[in-house]
């Protein structure tokens, strides 16, 4: 195939280039800044994009975004919100003008969307929930609709939390548990849904050439873990004691409350019913077994 992708510096993109490259697709990409070869195509997700530059594919992989990681401020939340919202429109819009033949487009979106649900299992089905996020991811993913009315078989990757040393959230965690001054957050009853870079770098591969599936996706593995026994597995994967608990009221302090409670306080109960439905097949499905492959090379 040939793929149109954007958000390639970000921790599934390096991931996923080699994955591709790997299966012999051709990839251009849309990236902010100096291009440096014929592969890549200068854009600003604020500004529309120009549809000749937008076709030609088989397929768009569309996975840029605001890293959520910093301070929410105003300002900062506005950043994330646009760069999500109008960056899809703009690039769906110009699949939608292009005049090209219909493929697929496979575009990022958060589990955010379902808000913070107790223990509730949460299928692609349940219903959007409250809070920052989940207003984001919405408007995230209505603004899709160009290219959907254009023809194109549309898939919203509502992602977990991805697992790599590389960046994010567990590369954030390793430094205190690595020193045995790791363990639960809060209550530690919050239910973490997580997925390895590997298993998502095959999701998106396997979202590729599976036809039926369109619509909202959930990219999670299918054992969903609670925040204390998550600290309990790495710390046993580390060979490092989890004795430490760090008060709620201490992260809201450190990370403001609005995004304490929609990050490592949120809980979440996802499982891939649409996945696992067709066909899909987890390389880490358990938890342990992806902190291992991760971590004990």
């Amino acid at each position: 195939m040939k793929v149109l992708a954007s958000g390639m510096s970000g921790t599934i993109g390096q991931a996923l280039l080699p994955a591709l490259a790997a299966e012999r697709h051709s990839v251009v990409r849309l990236k902010t800044g100096v291009t440096r070869s014929q592969n890549e195509i200068a854009w600003d997700p604020g500004k529309p994009l120009d549809p000749s530059q937008a076709g030609g594919f088989d397929a768009v992989i569309h996975l840029a975004g605001e890293n959520i990681f910093g301070r929410w401020t105003e300002q900062k939340k506005e950043r994330i919100r646009h760069s999500r919202v109008l960056g899809t429109r703009h690039v769906c819009e110009a699949l939608a003008r292009s005049g090209s033949k219909p493929g697929v487009l496979i575009a990022g979106s958060a589990i955010g969307y379902y808000g913070s649900r107790g223990d509730e299992t949460l299928t692609e089905e349940s219903a959007l929930g409250t809070g920052f996020l989940a207003e984001t991811c919405r408007e995230w993913e209505a603004a899709i609709q160009p290219a959907e009315q254009a023809g194109w078989r549309v898939v919203h990757l509502r992602t977990g939390v991805v697992l790599s040393t590389r960046e994010g959230a567990l590369k954030k965690m390793l430094p205190p548990f690595r020193l045995g001054l790791g363990g639960k957050i809060g209550s530690g009853g919050q239910w973490l849904s997580w997925i390895s870079i590997a298993d998502t770098v095959a999701t998106i591969l396997h979202c590729l050439k599976t036809e039926s599936l369109r619509g909202p996706v959930n990219m999670a593995a299918p054992n969903p873990v609670t925040n204390a026994e998550f600290s309990r597995t790495l710390a046993k994967t580390l060979h490092r004691p989890a004795f430490a608990t760090v008060p709620a009221f201490a992260v809201k302090f450190i990370m403001g409350r609005e995004m304490a409670e929609e990050t490592v306080l949120t809980s979440q109960r996802v499982t891939p019913k649409k996945l696992l439905e067709s066909g899909f097949q987890f390389q880490q499905p358990e938890l342990s077994g992806a902190l291992k492959s991760l971590l004990q090379k």
